[in-house]
């Protein structure tokens, strides 16, 4: 068997170099000469635990071998982005230019399926898209989707552990997917339609989006009414049927941030709440960015001086390297734009360089910096000894 995989970004190139260890043949697609490059010589271009030794070994052993080009296979895994356009709206060019890529190498009992989350319905476009062009193979190829719902910082471990849910246009596509992650998932798999197994995807990253929405509007009633939030979950969460998640400067992300959308905007008088708990997430990361400006205001009028800020963290979640959807990126470029004589220190200690910011070590930035702003609870930042005269803005529980 040979597999080609068409993207190697966060969720494909550990998808990639885990079938790879199981001695399958894998072809890496990636449009970017780069990433190819890279991983042709066995390294990485992302920060994901374990996931450098895997790609290292598998190209070591050759049974990983990245292109810029599809390759042919009986096996095709979409796993490029679906972002948003316009009004929110959902963007599946990219599935339909990794499909239109394939199409002429597909042939008779081949596989083809899509792990990118995806607007119900996507499956069915594709292979519509595929039969118009190949009309000799309609009812001839098995075609599924399998969403991806691995958590970055363990994708490795959950990518063979996670229970997958599976849904092909038809049954006998749905058993054959099932019979491919069968060779390297250990987690349970369930067999469904490729719509639900689509809604499923979006439906569970909507929960958590919702779940945060609620934790996110606490923690603005209890700045209002002057109590700890963090306390009061902590407090509220000892009932045995409350389980409250933590409150942070908004969300963040390729999934929770985005996924949402792909149901509100196909169903926008049917999904009140989850459309409510988008803009609640998105305005928490405004009301952030705006605490730190009637700081550096008040401290102003305090000292009589422009303050050293430090903006702790630019990743969407704590101790990866990921910038997608950040909230914490939003802030950084929102406080940004209204800069006047003020110094910034911009930390992620997940990366090195960015094309807008520059990033200052984290020691540095706590040293010089007057007002600290906490983002994103990175482990670095847990246990910073900071001084009694440190103006702290702590929207991520670090110090908690």
């Amino acid at each position: 068997m040979k597999v080609t995989t068409i993207g190697l970004g966060y969720i494909g190139l550990p998808t990639s170099a885990l079938i790879a260890q199981n001695k399958i043949q894998v072809c890496g697609v990636d449009v970017n000469p780069n990433v190819v490059e890279t991983i042709n010589k066995g390294e990485i271009h992302i920060i994901e635990p374990d996931l450098d030794k895997a790609v290292a070994s598998s190209v070591k052993d050759k049974f990983l071998k990245a292109y810029t080009e599809p390759q042919e296979a009986e096996v095709y895994l979409v796993v490029v982005p679906t972002p948003f356009k316009g009004n929110h709206e959902p963007d599946i060019s990219y599935v339909e230019a990794a499909t239109n890529g394939i199409i002429p190498l597909l042939k008779e009992d081949d596989l083809y399926i899509i792990e990118s989350t995806s607007p119900v319905g996507t499956t069915e476009k594709m292979a519509k898209l595929i039969y118009n062009q190949r009309p000799e193979l309609k009812g001839k190829l098995h075609i599924a989707y399998c969403p991806e719902r691995v958590l970055p910082g363990n994708v490795m471990y959950e990518l063979v552990h996670n229970d997958r849910v599976i849904g092909g246009v038809d049954e006998q596509s749905t058993q054959k997917a099932i019979d491919f992650y069968r060779l390297f998932v250990k987690g349970e798999l369930h067999a469904t339609n490729a719509r639900t197994a689509e809604m499923c995807k979006l439906t569970e990253n909507s929960s958590r989006d919702v779940q945060i929405a609620f934790a996110n509007e606490l923690s603005l009633i209890c700045d209002k009414a002057d109590i700890d939030v963090w306390e009061l979950i902590k407090l509220a969460n000892k009932h045995p049927r409350v389980n409250i998640l933590q409150p942070g400067c908004g969300v963040g992300g390729h999934c929770i941030a985005v996924d949402p959308y792909f149901i509100t905007s196909e169903f926008p008088m049917e999904s009140q709440i989850i459309g409510k708990a988008r803009e609640i997430n998105n305005y928490k990361s405004f009301w952030c960015a705006e605490q730190v400006k009637k700081a550096k205001h008040d401290f102003k009028l305090k000292y009589g001086r422009a303050p050293s800020i430090a903006l702790m963290g630019l990743a969407f979640k704590p101790n990866i390297d990921d910038l997608r959807e950040s909230p914490a990126k939003y802030i950084a470029q929102k406080i940004m734009q209204d800069a006047h004589d003020e110094k910034y220190f911009i930390v992620e200690p997940n990366i090195k360089d960015h094309q807008v910011f520059k990033i200052t070590p984290y020691q540095e930035a706590v040293k010089e910096a007057d007002i600290i702003a906490f983002l994103v609870a990175h482990k670095e930042f847990k246990n910073l000894q900071l001084s009694e005269d440190k103006v702290i803005l702590d929207f991520a529980g670090v110090r908690k």
